[in-house]
This record gives C-alpha cells, sequence and structure tokens, in this order.
C-alpha cells in the first residue's frame, strides 16, 4: 500500500508542475512594466552556448545575485539562492557538502565539482571544498541537473556543479579592483581584496582573503587564508594562461552531541582540543584556440594537498599527503547543413591521483583514469528541434595497499536528449541515458569479506518545460534514476574484516532517485525581483534488506522562497526563507531528524564607489540541524548543530 501511494504521488507531479507553471505565466504577464530577463550563456556542456534549447535542466547563479544575496562561499550561495540541501561537513572550516537529488552520504561520490573546467572531485568520496574558492572571483555558477556522465564522467549521476571565475570566462578584461571587510558574530573577521590588470591582451587576475570566526560551537575556531592568480594573454584566435592558488585552513573539530547534550548546550564539545589542518597549492595552464568554426580548448592541472586530522581525545592523527593532476583537451565544430546546424563536441580526459596516509590507519591508494567522450547535437532553428546523442567510455584503475584491493575497469556512458520549442516562449524537453560510478580508494580500502566491489550503474530519465518571456523564467521537470549495485557503506553488515566485527562498503541491491523540480524567477517591477525554488523527492531502497526505507540524510522536501527590492537610488534589500523537510538518520529508519526553516536578510547601501551592508542570517535564531549519525531510543544522536542567529557588517570599496 505505501509503495502505491507513493507511485500515485509522483504518477501527479506532472500535473503539479503543470498547474505551477500556468499561476507563474498567468502572473507574469498581468505584471506592470517587468525588467526583461538577460539571455543566460552556460558553460556546463563543456563549451559557452544558450541554455534556452538544452535538453537537459540546468540552474544559473550569476555574480550579482551572489553579491545581492550576502552569500560568503559558493556552497552557501548555491544553497541560499536554489534551495539545494547541504549538511554541514565534519572536516571543519564550515564547508558544506551539497546533495542535488537526494544520495545522502554519498552525494559527493555522485556529483562532479568543475572550475574553469577542471574536475576537483577526487577518487576518495570526500567533499570538493568550494569554500576553498575565492567568492569575489566567480563569475557564474551552474547547476547541470541529472547525469552529466558523458560530458564529466563517473560519479555524475545527480549532475554537476560547473564553476566559472571572472578570470576563467576570457571575456574582455578591464582594470579593476575591489576590497572587502566584514565583522560580525561568532568572532567573524573576513578581509578580501581583488584585483585586474589588463593591457594590450594581457590581464592579470588576483584574489586574496583571510577569514577568520571563533565559530557557533566551542572548539569550532578557524582560520582560512587564500590566494589566487591568473595571468593570460588573448587576440581574436587565441587565449593562452597560466593560474596558480594556495589556501591553508586551520579549523577546530568539536564532534558531535547526544540528544539531550545538544538540547542542554548546542554549543558545547566533548572534544576541546580536535583540530584539522589543511594546505592545498594548485598550478595550471590553459588554451583556447578558434579557427573558423572550430574551437579548441585544452588545460591542466596541479594539485598538492597535506591535511592533518588530530583527534586528541581518542588519542589518534591522520597525516596524510595528496597529489593529483589532470588534463583535458577537447574540440567543438559547428557547421549549417541545409536546415540544420550541426555541432559535434568530443575530446579526453585524464586524470591521476596519489595519496599516502601516516600512522596507525597507514596506507597509500593510487587512481588512474583516462577517458574519450563524443557528443553531436543537430538542431533546426526554424522548428525549435534539437536532437542531442553523446557517448563516453571510460578506464579506471584503482587500488589500496592497506586491503590489497585493486580495481581495472572500462565502463560506458551515453545519453539521447531532445528539446522542442512549443510556443514562442516555451521549450519541452526529455532525456534518456546511463551513468555509472566506480568505487573509491576509501571503498576499496573497507571491503565485505568475500566480496569484490562493482561498479554501480544508473539508467536516467528526465522530462521537463521552460517557459522565458520579458521578466519571467520557469523551469520544471521531472526526473528518474533506478541505479544497479549503488556503492555506500552498510553499517550493520556483518563483516569479519572490520574492528568490530559489523560494518563494510558494498554494493546495495536495487534503489530509486525521482522526483519534482520546480525552479523560477520572476521581475514584479524594475525595482523588484522574486524567485522560487522547490523539489520533491524520493530516495529509496528498491529490493534487499532495506527495501522500502528511504536513503540515509536525503530530506524529501525542499523549499526556498527569495527576492530582491531595490526601493531608491542606492538601496537594495535582499532575502530568503529556506525550508528543509524530515530526513532520516539511518538506514533503518528508525527515527527521524526534524525539519527546518531558515530565513536570511540583507541590506545594502550603496554611496559612490563603496557599498555597506548589514546581513542578518538565520534571522529567527532557528535551533537545527543537518547532520544525525544514529538513533538512540527513538531520537536522533551523533548531532552536529548549526550555527543560530548571525549578523555581519561589511564594507566594500570598488575601483
Amino acid at each position: 500500500m505505501k509503495t502505491g501511494i507513493a507511485h500515485l504521488r509522483f504518477a501527479a507531479l506532472p500535473l503539479a508542475l503543470s498547474a505551477a507553471f500556468s499561476s507563474t505565466i498567468a502572473f507574469a504577464q498581468s505584471a506592470d512594466n517587468p525588467a526583461e530577463l538577460q539571455q543566460v550563456v552556460v558553460t556546463a556542456s563543456r563549451f559557452p552556448e544558450s541554455a534556452a534549447s538544452l535538453p537537459f535542466g540546468v540552474s544559473v547563479i550569476t555574480a550579482a545575485e551572489i553579491e545581492a544575496s550576502g552569500a560568503t562561499t559558493v556552497n552557501e550561495a548555491i544553497m541560499k539562492l536554489l534551495g539545494v540541501p547541504g549538511r554541514l561537513d565534519l572536516s571543519g572550516g564550515n564547508n558544506y557538502t551539497l546533495d542535488l537529488r537526494g544520495f545522502g552520504d554519498t552525494a559527493s561520490s555522485n556529483q562532479v565539482v568543475i572550475v574553469d573546467g577542471m574536475r576537483l572531485n577526487e577518487p576518495q568520496g570526500t567533499t570538493p571544498d568550494l569554500s576553498q574558492i575565492a567568492i569575489d572571483s566567480v563569475y557564474q555558477i551552474e547547476i547541470l541537473r541529472g547525469s552529466g556522465a558523458v560530458l564529466y564522467g563517473e560519479s555524475a549521476t545527480a549532475g554537476a556543479i560547473v564553476v566559472t571565475t571572472k578570470a576563467g570566462r576570457g571575456l574582455p578584461q578591464v582594470n579593476a579592483a575591489s576590497m572587502y571587510g566584514a565583522t560580525g558574530s561568532n568572532g567573524l573577521l573576513d578581509l578580501r581584496a581583488n584585483a585586474i590588470l589588463a593591457v594590450d591582451g594581457f590581464a592579470v587576475d588576483v584574489a586574496a582573503s583571510d577569514v577568520q570566526s571563533s565559530g557557533h560551537r566551542d572548539n569550532l575556531t578557524s582560520n582560512a587564508h587564500k590566494l589566487a592568480a591568473t595571468a593570460q594573454w588573448s587576440n581574436d584566435v587565441l587565449r593562452l594562461g597560466v593560474r596558480a592558488a594556495n589556501s591553508d585552513l586551520r579549523s577546530g573539530l568539536p564532534g558531535s552531541l547526544s540528544a539531550q547534550q545538544y538540547q542542554d548546550n548546542a554549543r558545547q564539545t566533548l572534544k576541546p582540543d580536535d583540530f584539522a589542518t589543511v594546505k592545498n597549492s594548485s598550478s595550471g595552464l590553459f588554451g583556447v584556440l578558434t579557427l573558423r568554426d572550430w574551437q579548441i580548448e585544452a588545460d591542466t592541472n596541479q594539485l598538492q594537498r597535506a591535511s592533518t586530522s588530530a583527534y586528541i581525545a581518542d588519542d589518534y592523527t591522520l597525516d596524510s599527503d595528496v597529489s593529483m593532476s589532470n588534463a583535458s583537451v577537447r574540440a567543438r565544430n559547428r557547421y549549417n547543413a541545409g536546415a540544420w546546424v550541426n555541432t559535434l563536441v568530443f575530446g579526453s580526459d585524464l586524470a591521476d591521483w596519489k595519496k599516502t596516509t601516516y600512522g596507525y590507519y597507514g596506507d597509500v591508494s593510487k587512481s588512474h583514469a583516462l577517458a574519450y567522450y563524443l557528443k553531436n547535437d543537430m538542431s533546426v532553428p526554424s522548428t525549435g528541434t534539437r536532437i542531442s546523442a553523446g557517448l563516453r567510455t571510460e578506464r579506471v584503475q584503482r587500488s589500496s595497499e592497506v586491503a590489497s584491493a585493486s580495481l581495472d575497469d572500462t565502463q560506458p556512458a551515453w545519453d539521447l536528449g531532445l528539446s522542442q520549442t512549443v510556443a514562442v516562449y516555451a521549450t519541452v524537453y526529455a532525456r534518456v541515458g546511463q551513468s555509472f560510478r566506480q568505487p573509491t580508494a576509501d571503498d576499496l580500502s573497507a571491503p565485505l569479506q568475500g566480496s569484490v566491489l562493482v561498479a554501480q550503474t544508473s539508467h536516467d530519465v528526465e522530462i521537463g518545460a521552460r517557459w522565458k518571456q520579458a521578466g519571467t523564467a520557469v523551469d520544471g521537470r521531472y526526473y528518474r534514476s533506478s541505479l544497479t549495485g549503488e556503492i555506500g557503506y552498510d553499517p550493520v553488515v556483518v563483516n569479519p574484516l572490520s574492528w568490530n566485527g559489523i560494518g563494510a562498503n558494498v554494493n546495495f541491491d536495487r534503489t530509486r532517485r525521482q522526483g519534482l523540480e520546480l525552479e523560477g524567477k520572476q521581475s514584479i517591477s524594475p525595482s523588484l525581483d522574486i524567485r522560487v525554488a522547490g523539489a520533491l523527492r524520493e530516495a529509496m531502497f528498491v529490493e534487499g534488506s532495506y527495501a522500502g526505507k528511504s536513503v540515509p540524510l536525503a530530506p524529501t522536501k525542499t523549499l526556498a522562497l527569495g527576492g530582491d527590492w531595490r526601493p531608491a537610488a542606492g538601496h537594495a534589500v535582499s532575502g530568503t526563507v529556506k525550508w528543509v523537510d524530515t530526513q532520516y538518520p539511518t538506514f533503518a529508519n528508525d527515527c527521524s531528524m526534524p525539519s527546518y526553516a531558515t530565513a536570511d536578510v540583507r541590506y545594502g547601501y550603496q554611496i559612490r564607489n563603496a557599498e555597506l551592508a548589514l546581513t542578518v542570517a538565520n534571522l529567527t535564531d532557528a535551533k537545527y540541524y543537518s547532520v544525525a549519525q544514529t538513533c538512540t531510543n527513538g531520537a536522533p544522536a551523533a548531532i552536529y548543530p548549526e550555527a543560530g542567529r548571525t549578523v555581519t557588517a561589511s564594507v566594500r570599496l570598488t575601483f
């Protein structure tokens, strides 16, 4: 009966989408003098193109929207402006793990992060640290909804987060500079500086920041320092550049609380001396060549990271060194064939990675991946028809010395897409495909005795519609991903190889993700814009011992409402209300974490080249948490509290 109700609910999703779609359009058409929304150009297809005819969903956040929202990190901007659920990352520094489509604890292993064309994901299942990207250097953030496996490879079943910096966009540069300073609750001190020097085709971009905070809990003090620079030269045919970045983070690790400890004092810690340090350095080269109908891009990047996690209370330390190199080359050819316009994209990605872990849990893990892909789009401008087909093959070799485990496997990915203009301002689209994820190095290091982990595969379907007219933009979609052999950690499976006899990385029986996503933007007037982003998700086990259970840490419903108001020249007010529904912390679903709602508001005043701003996050001082790891006596336990109300005052100078 429960399954039947679930199917009925999702069968009604297209009707709900249609109703919301129609009401938004009607409202838009009745608005007086709405502001014209700009055409959106995205790079989620690995080359710049209009988002209007894409056969998949894509969400875009601009630099102006980031600044207006008061977001201080990339992941904060995505959570606040798009309503994407996020969980407090446990490695310190107030980083967050985003979850695009209900993968819960393995979200980071099922979505890809790309910055200026380069993949940040590492083959160990950790969360790419988006907080280390200088927020003032960001030009645009794109969320590719659904599988990006053909273009971005393994682990892209839920989608891709594509970040483009102002230097990486390749637009003409002009001399400019900005300085930002902020102070606020929890001992916050946030200092940033950015500068662009451009002359005769040469340009140098530099971004630096220093952020200190005592944190919203005891032993959550953090200090983060970042420096990034890009130098490039370009003319009408060629663009060449070099980039480098360094970051240094030290953060306390306050650990979790029981339900009673959380109620008594959510700021407390039982681990006052635990801490983590992370030092990153990266460098790379890139080039873009444009010759008539051809555009060729190539880039390479090197990363070195040294990290320490000191768990003083438990008397052990984890030290590790990581080295990673990526290289990518891709080409696009666009030509007219009568009424058709054909666009061909093909390329290759290469990635090498090594991690050395020292101490009691010492290990040497390695990974090598080589992929080739091809994607072809045919469109008929006169009818608004676009047909897309793509194929990728990727060989992954991976090993873990401590477990004497290795992997050498080749997997395919493919997709077929169609978009069709059905009215002057409306487009419908559909896509089907197959994506995959290989076991990470961490997966290989803790296997189930007598079993061999294999690649997980997913068959993906997405159907959607978008409307854009004058000051209105609406995009709604239904998706379904059916997974075979999903890889994850089962904490209760009997495993003699484990230190306590239970728990192992396994291939689960069949699982499913499906849901409805709706996004809309409306310019009510030249001075008022509103936005909405909502999702209804189902993430569940279909077969096996957990059949009918929801995937842990995957909320079923989320909603974000926001607006930007400019009441007078120089004045700007923005606000966001975000709601996240209940979720289960365990596979048994034997307790649930409470839903929560937060409200943020920001007021900014522009006077000449200076902006003064006051931001209040969690305006109502809601007490909530996004992470709980166990259940005790029917209640969530191992809780990691979120921050209460925080106030930040800032000033930004532009030159």
